[in-house]
């Protein structure tokens, strides 16, 4: 058996419990750059404004907790967690998919700086919506999952329900998109478009409904997103979707953007390298040491760890 290159238990403990967090927030980034990586998968469009929207299920999910009083690790608190894994990933949806409709599809013909240009205005959008919903401080989300460590009260090691729920939502998000995408007919569609828009319009898919169809699977990600980071963090605010945003999208370059698997191994990269850097570093230093690594990454695997290299269409 390999043993841990530390000094003494207490080292090996705090080794595990670091990497346990750098999972779990690993895992949050993933069910956000999961978002990020199918709608560039298909359009090949940046969508800024996805990190905001992910903020804005935030919101949502505490207005609807808000409405009523419950006592955490309550039947009635894991019903309510269930709701809200309902309703907030089909309102990211719907609003993905009506910026869609509203702002991208009328430009897919213009030149790709103005879609990232517009998705950039969109965010801007969604940041001072949240900004008005919430206010400008950070609110504190209710607590509804049971304290206390599923591996015991008297182990040194912690794996609390909010990391566990983190680690099973992401990981069946991932495998179900996956499945979604290799084998369902619309799935093979979105594969398709993502290919060659002009040949799948031809062989009779109607492009116009995959893609629209693709940004509420984003918006369906985000959703899912919004509600395990309430219940994880348990801290939110009108500008927390840039951020968490970014690192998302980091994420998605850095396992190679469009590849599914690829953005949840630099979700967990960066999630590893953040907890390390937090706890055996000075924490200044985590975001420097994070871009760094990517840079490097991409300069010897410019398409990211999973990502194909493809030509250029001209």
């Amino acid at each position: 058996m390999i043993s841990l290159p530390l000094a003494d238990t207490g080292g090996q403990d705090l080794f595990i419990n670091v990497c346990i967090t750098g999972l779990t927030n690993g895992f949050l980034f993933a069910l956000i750059a999961l978002g990020y990586t199918m709608v560039y998968g298909i359009v090949e469009l940046i969508n800024f404004a996805h990190g905001d929207l992910f903020m804005l299920g935030c919101f949502l999910a505490w207005t609807l907790v808000g409405l009523a009083t419950v006592a955490a690790g309550t039947p009635l608190a894991w019903s309510i967690v269930l709701l809200l894994l309902v309703v907030t990933p089909v309102f990211c949806a719907v609003l993905n998919a009506g910026v869609y409709l509203a702002v991208y599809r009328p430009q897919r013909s213009a030149p790709k700086l103005n879609l990232l240009v517009s998705a950039i205005g969109v965010s801007f959008v969604f940041m001072n919506i949240g900004q008005i919903w919430g206010g400008s401080q950070d609110l504190d989300f209710p607590r509804l999952l049971p304290d206390g460590n599923l591996l015991g009260s008297s182990s040194a090691l912690q794996l609390s329900w909010a990391d566990f729920l983190v680690i099973v939502v992401t990981v069946v998000s991932m495998v179900s998109l996956t499945v979604f995408v290799k084998l369902t007919p619309l799935g093979k569609a979105m594969r398709a478009t993502a290919q060659n828009p002009t040949a799948a319009a031809l062989m009779g898919i109607d492009v116009n409904r995959v893609i629209a169809v693709t940004f509420m699977i984003g918006g369906l990600l985000a959703g899912v997103a919004s509600v395990i980071f309430a219940l994880k963090i348990k801290t939110i605010g009108w500008d927390m979707g840039f951020k968490n945003g970014l690192y998302a999208f980091t994420a998605a370059v850095l396992g190679g953007i469009g590849n599914i698997p690829g953005a949840v191994i630099g979700a967990l990269i960066i999630g590893m390298v953040r907890s390390m850097s937090d706890t055996y570093f000075d924490a200044q230093w985590t975001e420097t040491l994070v871009f760094a690594i990517l840079i490097v990454i991409l300069i010897f695997r410019p398409s990211g760890l999973l990502g194909a290299h493809t030509r250029e269409k001209v």
